[in-house]
C-alpha cells in the first residue's frame, strides 16, 4: 500500500475522529499515513510498517498529533463594513432586537456590501480567511446574506469562489438572501420570498455558485410558512438546506428545516425536545454557534444534555460575521463551546471535525482520518489532543496539509 504513496508520514499519532475506533478521539498511536492523488491512502503502525521499499517522501513526526482538518461550518466571512458602534450599543443595554429594529444589524452590513466589487470584497475577505488558515481550518461554509438583492447575492458568492481559487481551502457556499428582509421589500416579506425562490435560487444555481440555502427564522426575520417555501424551492434544485433556528425564540424551524432533511440547523438556544427528536429522526447536525451567544451575552444554553440524549451530532462554527460575532478563531470556539456549553474537549474536536462536515454534507469526504478521505489534516506540537480545546492563542500547528500537499496560506 505504501510504496504508491506520494507522501508518508511516520511515528505519528492519530487522532482519527472515526467513531469505530473504540478509543477516545479514535486515537491510534505511533503510526504511519500515507496520501496518494490528494486521498488518504494508507494508515498502518509502524510496528509492521517496512520502510525500505518505499519511493515517496518521508516525514517524521516525532510523535506529534494528527487530527483532521479543521472544519468551519457556519460563516458569514464574505461582508464589507463594520459594526463596531453595535458592540458599545448593546454594551450600554441595546438588545440585538433593537438595533435591528433601528435599521442597525444586518441592515447596515447590506449597504456596505452592496457599494463594494467583488474584488473588493474578497480583498476584505482574505485576512478573515487567513486567520482560519493559520489555525488549521482547510475547508470553510461561507454565506452570502448581506446582498439581499439578486445582483448583490451573486457578488457575494462569487467572491466566496474567488477565494476558494487562490487559496488552500475548501469552500461550501449557502445561499442565505433570507437573513433579512431589505429596504425595498419592507412591507412585503412575501414578495421577496417570490424573489428568492423563483430568481435568486435558479440564477445561483445556474451559475454553480452554491450547494445549499439557508435561512433566518426568527421573530425578527422570516416565519416558519416562508421558509417552508424556500426549502420546497430548494429541493426542485437538489439543493441542501441549512437554518438559523432558535436563537432567540421557538418558532419550532429546527423540526422544519429537519423534516426537509435539513444538513444542519445553527444557533438552537430555544430548541426544545420535540425540535432535537425530529433532528435525530431525519439526520440533522446541531450547529453549536458559541461565539454569538458570547458576544450578544445571551443566558440560555442550547440544550446539550438533550442533543446527547438523542445521539444528534453537534456540530462547532465561528458564526464569523461583523455583528453578533466577529470571531475569526476556531479554535476560541472550540474553548467557547467547552467552556459556556460544557462540551467535552473530544465533543469540541469532533464538532469541528466529523460533524462539522456532516453539516456540510460532506461526511463521506473530509472530517476524519480514514483511507478514502480527503487528505485534509494537521500536525500538531502537543502532547495530547485535548489541547486543542484547551488553549487557544499559540500557534501549535507543525503542519497544515491541504489535499496531500503542505500548504499554509
Amino acid at each position: 500500500m505504501f510504496e504508491s504513496c506520494e507522501r508518508i508520514w511516520i511515528n505519528v499519532n492519530l487522532a482519527t475522529l472515526d467513531p469505530k475506533i473504540e478509543f477516545p478521539y479514535g486515537a491510534l498511536s505511533d503510526q504511519a499515513i500515507g496520501v496518494r492523488e490528494g486521498r488518504i491512502f494508507a494508515i498502518e503502525s509502524m510496528e509492521t510498517m517496512n520502510l525500505t521499499r518505499i519511493a515517496g517522501e518521508i516525514i517524521d513526526a516525532h510523535g506529534g498529533w494528527m487530527t483532521p482538518g479543521l472544519v468551519d461550518a457556519h460563516s458569514h466571512l464574505v461582508f464589507a463594513g463594520n459594526r463596531a458602534q453595535e458592540f458599545e450599543q448593546r454594551l450600554l443595554g441595546a438588545s440585538y432586537e433593537e438595533i435591528a429594529r433601528r435599521g442597525g444589524g444586518i441592515l447596515s452590513t447590506v449597504k456596505a456590501t452592496r457599494d463594494a466589487s467583488v474584488e473588493e470584497l474578497v480583498k476584505l475577505s482574505e485576512p478573515r480567511l487567513k486567520a482560519l488558515i493559520a489555525e488549521g481550518v482547510t475547508s470553510v461554509e461561507i454565506k452570502s446574506g448581506y446582498g439581499l438583492s439578486l445582483k448583490a447575492e451573486l457578488k457575494m458568492l462569487r467572491a466566496a469562489r474567488c477565494l476558494s481559487e487562490r487559496y488552500p481551502v475548501r469552500v461550501s457556499t449557502s445561499l442565505l438572501a433570507a437573513h433579512a428582509l431589505p429596504p425595498e421589500y419592507q412591507g412585503d416579506a412575501d414578495g421577496y420570498i417570490d424573489l428568492i425562490c423563483n430568481e435568486m435560487i435558479p440564477a445561483t444555481v445556474s451559475e454553480g455558485l452554491v450547494e445549499a440555502v439557508d435561512v433566518f427564522c426568527e421573530t425578527i426575520a422570516f416565519s416558519p410558512a416562508q421558509c417552508e417555501r424556500i426549502f420546497k424551492a430548494a429541493q426542485e434544485y437538489d439543493l441542501g438546506i441549512r437554518a438559523h433556528v432558535e436563537q432567540l425564540s421557538n418558532l419550532h424551524g429546527a423540526e422544519l428545516a429537519a423534516r426537509y432533511g435539513a444538513w444542519s440547523v445553527d444557533h438552537l438556544e430555544w430548541l426544545d425536545e420535540a425540535g432535537v427528536a425530529a433532528m435525530a429522526k431525519y439526520g440533522t447536525v446541531a450547529t453549536l454557534l458559541p461565539g454569538a451567544f458570547y458576544f450578544l451575552r445571551e443566558t440560555k444554553v442550547p440544550p446539550v444534555d438533550l442533543l446527547r440524549k438523542y445521539q444528534v451530532p453537534m456540530a462547532v462554527a465561528t458564526d464569523l460575521n461583523p455583528g453578533s460575532s466577529p470571531l475569526a478563531s476556531l479554535r476560541l470556539a472550540m474553548n467557547m463551546a467547552c467552556t459556556l456549553f460544557r462540551l467535552t474537549p473530544e465533543e469540541a474536536l469532533a464538532g469541528v471535525t466529523r460533524h462539522g462536515a456532516q453539516a456540510l454534507g460532506l461526511g463521506d469526504e473530509i472530517g476524519m482520518l480514514k483511507e478514502g478521505m480527503h487528505a485534509d489534516m494537521v500536525l500538531w506540537d502537543i502532547e495530547h489532543p485535548a489541547e486543542l480545546a484547551c488553549q487557544f492563542g499559540v500557534n501549535a500547528i507543525k503542519q497544515r496539509i491541504f489535499a496531500g500537499e503542505v500548504r499554509h496560506v
